[in-house]
């Protein structure tokens, strides 16, 4: 095997280069306008028997300083494996078994093996089962393996990334899944005569579920209750727990629970599942007599909802409303009822809607402003999904963007 490439590299210094004493390294003179070359450290794990990698380092002019390290067994390079080993080179009689041990070793460190040839069917093997290059036995100089380690350490980031890249697309992808199951079904089979619409947007960038909550049942009796609540706070947890008083509201809906008893139970499972003592909960519970021509309207310091019948368009009656969930533990709700006339419209909405900005300066949109948007448009026939798109529509254009806050909406319409 021929060493003359790795022995110019030691014996032969090229001009502005000193020569030290016995044995020592062959340093350029350090010149101010010359950026210093990167160093890579390649540690070589094997016998390495006809000398290959004696030389402290490998360089090729213009090219990074391979800085060589050895251990003669994988146990050895156990004890040399720390962050800033860049390659590691197998020289080794069972190439494939140390492979795949140092893979598991070092799964982030980029992996060349040292072949009889070019050819070597174990180099093709090497590669697929894990090594980003191989280096043939008799090509061993200072640009064979500088290529070989720069490219096997690029190669390896490249691997990393785009198993990140996957990773990171499949979690999204069961994310997408998780929060699309968690939004509701609305369950109003045999509610003649009612439409109903709803929107969803979490001020989360790239999420589907944020705090705000909503949901739309029928219950046996042919009243149908509404609700639509907002967890303080942003981010997986403030929607974990939304989620969580979602579906309580629904099991204790459907359990014949209502009213005060009703927020009450709601407030006890907030308590219980919160964080920490600062969170709390609005809600908003409207039901709907059956026939749909009076409601009662429970608020929990939540908005109060908007109302567009034959008299006209405009907010619901909020004084009487109580605290939020998770205050007070003696809070109190009241029962506000509702008379519904003709064909109505009752919207049901979080505060991410109203809380927008209008123009440049400090100005909130509002409920004034929501009710504005909203009767224009109801004037303008717009009805349904429509009209909930037209009103966040409208609320962005003034916000100047996208809204910060989540926002949910629930449109009910008897016709």
């Amino acid at each position: 095997m021929s060493t003359t490439g790795h022995r110019t590299e030691r014996h032969h210094a090229p001009a502005g280069e000193t020569r030290g004493g016995e044995g020592a390294l062959l340093l350029p003179h350090p010149r101010a306008e010359d950026a210093a070359p990167p160093t890579l450290t390649l540690l070589v794990i094997g016998d390495d028997a006809t000398g290959a990698f004696t030389a402290p380092y490998f360089q090729e002019p213009n090219g990074p300083r391979i800085r060589v390290l050895r251990a003669r067994t994988l146990t050895a390079a156990g004890r040399l494996l720390t962050d800033d080993v860049h390659c590691i080179l197998l020289d080794l009689p069972d190439v494939l078994d140390g492979l795949r041990y140092v893979m598991r070793l070092a799964p982030g460190t980029a992996v060349l093996v040292l072949t009889d040839g070019s050819d070597d069917a174990k180099a093709a093997e090497a590669v697929r089962v894990g090594a980003q290059e191989h280096l043939a036995r008799d090509e061993v100089d200072g640009g064979a393996v500088t290529r070989a380690v720069r490219y096997a350490v690029e190669r390896k980031r490249a691997d990393l990334a785009q198993r990140q890249l996957s990773e990171t697309r499949l979690l999204a992808q069961e994310n997408r899944r998780l929060e699309r199951g968690l939004l509701p079904t609305p369950l109003l089979e045999g509610a003649t005569g009612l439409r109903f619409a709803a929107r969803y947007r979490p001020g989360r960038s790239r999420a589907l579920l944020g705090g705000d909550f909503y949901d739309t049942v029928r219950t046996p009796d042919g009243t149908v209750h509404a609700m639509i609540g907002d967890v303080c706070g942003h981010g997986p947890d403030a929607a974990a727990l939304g989620v969580e008083l979602r579906i309580a509201w629904r099991a204790l809906t459907f359990a014949g629970l209502g009213g005060a008893d009703l927020l009450r139970t709601l407030q006890d499972v907030l308590v219980h599942e919160r964080a920490d003592e600062e969170i709390f909960a609005t809600l908003c519970v409207v039901d709907i007599a059956p026939g749909g021509r009076g409601a009662t309207l429970h608020l929990a310091g939540h908005p109060a909802p908007l109302l567009a019948s034959p008299g006209g368009v405009g907010i619901l009656p909020y004084e009487e409303g109580g605290p939020a969930l998770g205050l007070l533990p003696e809070a109190e709700w009241i029962p506000v009822p509702i008379a519904l006339e003709g064909p109505w419209s009752l919207m049901l909405y979080t505060d991410g809607l109203i809380e927008g900005r209008i123009g440049a300066g400090t100005g909130r949109l509002g409920q004034e402003g929501m009710l504005e948007i909203a009767a224009d448009r109801l004037a303008a026939g717009l009805r349904g999904e429509g009209l909930l798109d037209a009103v966040v529509t409208r609320a962005r254009e003034l916000n100047g963007g996208e809204l910060t806050d989540d926002v949910a909406m629930v449109l009910l319409e008897g016709v």
